[in-house]
């Protein structure tokens, strides 16, 4: 249920976003706006005033403003407030208003979540040096090593870690270039992306350099007396520097360890401190009374301009992604099966809500950019094919013929139901016995 509830609560919200837009700018230009609905179908609960009917529709998967002679087709009458009277210039801010608005959303609603503050891993933000290879690996099989510093993926510079993420993710079981640095030479390898998860996320094997941090320490334990703190990263333990361990060795080593003092060397404030500590017996394994995890971690707390400029970082970064990922289905770079359809969104959604509401708003900005870019593409039915329309019609000086949109219109529709169909088929194959279904076994 909780799926379910976050879905209808996101797109619910992304929906009325983006109508909202086309409503409002439609009143300002002077448009009589005939209805306005959340979701399609047999309309559940309406109401008018000012002469627009309001409702919510049984399907929610969309919505919609409908506007006096809107299209050809419409009943005209050359009134002043049809939509078709209006200037091209009017009717272009109508329909730029709901992606904009979407787009607009996903930039505050980023920037509310990054005002708020947040605990962020260390290592996304800092140079790509591979800290360890998993045997077995694409990265192994292509000849990555620990201590390679990765300079490009794709054909494109990579400067940290979540940039490399970022272009990793949607190249899966695809041949790629990378480029590494090592011993101050480059060297450049192929290396083909592992598909992970159902949603087929590209994956090379690889992880940073990490270092376990204190997350809390308990008081009156081993910890608390060698003079252990919330915030200190470990960089070596017992004379081993902490890189080579994983977090679950290295509390590992500690279990054997108990009633000996062990060397710690950590990092507080940037310096470098050794403490003593000695781990304590607990149900026959030492422990040290401490919380760890597995990486170091930078809190972010940002003024409200520094979280807008956050916001805008992040939005510019996802616009690119998203640009690449479409780019990709056209040049068979990006698998289709990566698209996800409304049964992804909502386990999304729902998965993003169980975490938290901070979660669920960065995935609802996500999504909405997602929905504010897809409907500015020129494709006949969107908003960016009307938009397209427009202007050519504009540089021509002349209308189309309504026999010549109208087989536009079917053009893009044929391409938006081909879209529906392979999202939705994606959404279903990744339902665990739909998919032995769907493949006969």
């Amino acid at each position: 249920m909780t799926n379910l509830w976050a879905f209808l609560f996101v797109l619910g919200v992304l929906v009325f976003v983006h109508e909202l837009g086309h409503f409002l700018l439609a009143r300002w230009n002077g448009v009589r706006v005939l209805t306005f609905s959340l979701g399609f179908g047999p309309k559940l609960l309406k109401f008018t005033r000012g002469g627009t009917e309001y409702c919510i529709s049984a399907i929610p998967l969309g919505g919609y403003v409908k506007m006096a002679g809107e299209t050809v087709e419409d009943e005209r009458s050359g009134a002043s407030d049809e939509f078709l009277s209006k200037t091209k210039w009017q009717r272009f801010q109508v329909l730029i208003a709901g992606p904009a608005m979407n787009l607009l959303l996903a930039v505050g609603l980023m920037t509310f979540v990054n005002w708020s503050g947040a605990t962020e891993p260390a290592f996304e933000q800092r140079t790509p040096v591979v800290g360890r290879v998993l045997p077995g690996s694409a990265a192994e099989k292509a000849g990555i090593q620990s201590g390679d510093v990765i300079v490009s993926f794709a054909d494109k510079a990579v400067e940290t870690w979540q940039g490399l993420q970022m272009r990793v993710v949607p190249r899966a079981n695809r041949e790629v270039p990378i480029v590494v640095r090592r011993g101050g030479e480059s060297h450049q390898f192929t290396i083909v992306p592992e598909a992970q998860t159902k949603y087929e996320i590209g994956d090379l094997g690889i992880g940073p350099v990490l270092h376990p941090e204190v997350a809390d320490v308990i008081k009156g334990s081993a910890a608390e007396a060698a003079g252990l703190r919330a915030g200190d990263v470990i960089v070596s333990f017992n004379g081993t520097g902490t890189q080579g361990y994983t977090l679950d060795q290295m509390i590992g080593e500690i279990g054997k360890l108990a009633g000996q003092q062990v060397p710690v060397g950590i990092l507080r404030g940037g310096s470098a401190q050794e403490l003593l500590v000695t781990p304590r017996e607990t149900d026959g394994v030492g422990r040290i009374g401490a919380h760890l995890r597995a990486f170091e971690t930078v809190s972010i707390q940002p003024g409200f301009v520094q979280a807008f400029g956050m916001s805008l970082k992040q939005n510019w970064e996802w616009t690119a992604m998203i640009g690449e990922t479409l780019v990709g289905l056209f040049t068979a770079e990006t698998s289709p099966r990566q698209l996800v359809g409304p049964l992804g969104i909502a386990e999304v959604a729902g998965g993003a809500a169980s975490v938290g509401w901070a979660a669920l708003f960065g995935t609802m900005a996500m999504i909405s950019l997602n929905l504010g870019l897809l409907n500015l593409m020129p494709i006949p039915i969107l908003d960016g094919g009307h938009i397209t329309i427009l202007a050519i019609e504009g540089l021509a000086r002349r209308d189309f013929s309504v026999r010549v949109k109208e087989r536009m219109l079917m053009a893009g529709f044929a391409a938006l139901m081909l879209l529906m169909v392979t999202v939705l088929y994606n959404d279903l194959r990744r339902v665990e016995w739909l998919s032995r279904l769907l493949s006969g076994s």
